[in-house]
């Protein structure tokens, strides 16, 4: 067997085994199965709004500003329409378009601080001070002249908050990229002649996956207050449309119909604390610097000795204990 079919074995082993391990955990704890649930529970209720919504979140009718009651649930706004059946159909604007916009801004920031922290020199300098440029700016100014500049649109602020975002993923993958790329698996590659689109695709990439993972988590309930902020300030989601910002930025006018903006605002709150919950759990079993602080423990295990012993015995040890340096 070649060098590289052996690393490739050991790098196999070595992730699959903190997959089955780390995963399984996270569904152990409570607040990421609230978590889960409540974004499960939006979702359902996204997907299945037209059949579940007691009124078209655009029809107007003649009884305005009813309170809460048998005939409207959760009442109704200044032209009639059902609370409810907007705030249903809000989901499925808000939270697909939240989800664009952290993938977006997630493989952007990755590709960047991948290139940046993998090849080094000049092209970090040049990178890391273009990241540095945006995160200058207050992330919710920036947004606002740049939805401001696009003209008012939920699609333009969807644009402003990856512009405004993405610098956040490109200093993690940066930092996690410096740090794997001196490890002997890479140095191994390297030396095998691979390319450095193959180390970084094959043997540092996986090595990123998880700590960026939580912070699209984190992140994604950050991009849902963006989005609503930039809609509230009439930047977002244009009249009529039924977004959570604006069903909040029309209540305002009504300060008496305290309904209009409560539960538009609940529903902001759920599916940010959701996503929260999920990304902490994440972080918890996917984050190894805190699990390593959870655990205490001050002694490194001891480096895994290979003179004179088989591949397949090395790989199996490297299986039962992966957090062991080879």
């Amino acid at each position: 067997m070649t060098g590289h079919g052996f690393a490739a074995r050991v790098a196999e082993a070595k992730r699959a085994r903190r997959a089955g391990r780390r995963l399984p955990s996270a569904w152990r704890r409570p607040l990421a199965v609230i978590g889960v649930g409540i974004v499960l529970a939006w979702l359902l209720a996204a997907v299945l709004a037209p059949w579940i919504s007691p009124a078209s979140p655009l029809a107007q009718d003649l009884p305005r500003l009813t309170p809460p009651g048998a005939e409207a649930l959760l009442g109704t706004d200044a032209l009639g329409r059902d609370v409810l059946s907007r705030l249903i159909h809000g989901a499925r604007t808000t939270i697909p378009l939240a989800v664009v916009l952290v993938l977006s801004a997630m493989v952007l920031g990755t590709v960047v601080g991948a290139v940046s922290g993998y090849l080094g020199g000049w092209v970090d300098e040049v990178l890391m001070r273009v990241t540095d440029l945006f995160m200058a700016f207050p992330t919710v100014i920036l947004a606002m002249v740049i939805a401001a500049s696009l003209g008012p649109s939920l699609y333009n602020a969807v644009l402003a908050g990856i512009v405004v975002t993405w610098p956040n993923y490109a200093r993690v993958t940066r930092s996690l990229v410096l740090s794997l790329r001196g490890q002997n698996y890479v140095v191994a590659s390297r030396l095998l002649g691979h390319s450095s689109v193959h180390s970084l695709r094959v043997d540092i990439l996986p090595g990123v996956a998880g700590p960026v993972m939580v912070l699209a988590s984190l992140e994604t309930g950050t991009s849902i207050l963006l989005l609503t902020g930039l809609s509230f300030l009439g930047l977002g989601a244009q009249p009529p449309s039924a977004e959570w910002g604006s069903m909040i930025s029309s209540a305002i006018q009504h300060i008496d119909a305290w309904w209009l903006g409560l539960f538009p605002g609940l529903a902001i709150l759920s599916i940010v604390m959701a996503f929260n919950f999920i990304g902490d759990s994440l972080r918890d079993v996917l984050d190894p610097l805190s699990g390593a602080q959870r655990a205490g423990a001050g002694v490194a295990p001891a480096p895994l000795s290979t003179e004179g012993r088989s591949e397949q015995s090395v790989v199996e040890d490297l299986v039962v204990d992966p957090g062991r340096p080879s």
